[in-house]
Protein backbone atom coordinates (compact mmCIF):
# COMPACT_ATOMS: atom_id res chain seq x y z
CA UNK A 1 0.00 0.00 0.00
CA UNK A 2 1.39 3.31 -1.14
CA UNK A 3 -0.06 6.50 0.34
CA UNK A 4 -0.77 9.60 -1.72
CA UNK A 5 -1.20 13.18 -0.49
CA UNK A 6 -4.10 15.41 -1.50
CA UNK A 7 -1.95 17.18 -4.09
CA UNK A 8 -0.74 13.88 -5.60
CA UNK A 9 -4.32 12.61 -5.86
CA UNK A 10 -5.43 15.89 -7.44
CA UNK A 11 -2.65 15.63 -10.05
CA UNK A 12 -3.49 11.98 -10.76
CA UNK A 13 -7.22 12.68 -11.16
CA UNK A 14 -6.69 15.97 -12.98
CA UNK A 15 -8.79 17.98 -10.53
CA UNK A 16 -8.19 20.72 -7.98
CA UNK A 17 -7.13 19.85 -4.42
CA UNK A 18 -10.40 21.24 -3.04
CA UNK A 19 -12.26 18.61 -5.09
CA UNK A 20 -10.19 15.82 -3.51
CA UNK A 21 -10.95 17.19 -0.04
CA UNK A 22 -14.66 17.24 -0.91
CA UNK A 23 -14.51 13.64 -2.16
CA UNK A 24 -12.99 12.68 1.19
CA UNK A 25 -15.65 14.57 3.16
CA UNK A 26 -18.37 12.83 1.14
CA UNK A 27 -16.69 9.43 1.73
CA UNK A 28 -16.19 8.83 -1.99
CA UNK A 29 -12.46 8.55 -1.31
CA UNK A 30 -11.59 7.24 2.15
CA UNK A 31 -8.39 8.48 3.79
CA UNK A 32 -6.23 5.70 5.21
CA UNK A 33 -4.11 7.96 7.42
CA UNK A 34 -3.25 11.58 8.21
CA UNK A 35 0.07 13.36 7.74
CA UNK A 36 1.79 15.43 10.43
CA UNK A 37 -0.30 18.47 9.51
CA UNK A 38 -3.55 16.50 9.73
CA UNK A 39 -4.12 16.28 5.97
CA UNK A 40 -5.61 13.05 4.62
CA UNK A 41 -3.47 10.42 2.91
CA UNK A 42 -5.05 8.01 0.43
CA UNK A 43 -4.18 4.48 -0.66
CA UNK A 44 -3.01 4.63 -4.28
CA UNK A 45 -5.02 1.49 -5.17
CA UNK A 46 -8.22 3.12 -3.85
CA UNK A 47 -7.50 6.24 -5.91
CA UNK A 48 -6.90 4.15 -9.04
CA UNK A 49 -10.15 2.24 -8.52
CA UNK A 50 -12.07 5.47 -7.92
CA UNK A 51 -10.71 6.95 -11.16
CA UNK A 52 -11.69 3.84 -13.15
CA UNK A 53 -15.21 3.88 -11.69
CA UNK A 54 -15.66 7.61 -12.26
CA UNK A 55 -14.54 7.28 -15.88
CA UNK A 56 -17.04 4.44 -16.46
CA UNK A 57 -19.81 6.59 -14.97
CA UNK A 58 -19.07 9.53 -17.24
CA UNK A 59 -16.10 11.40 -15.82
CA UNK A 60 -14.63 12.75 -12.63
Amino acid sequence: MSLMSVSEVADYLGVQEIRVERLERESLLVAKDKDAAGNPLFDSDDVRRYKELAERLGGI
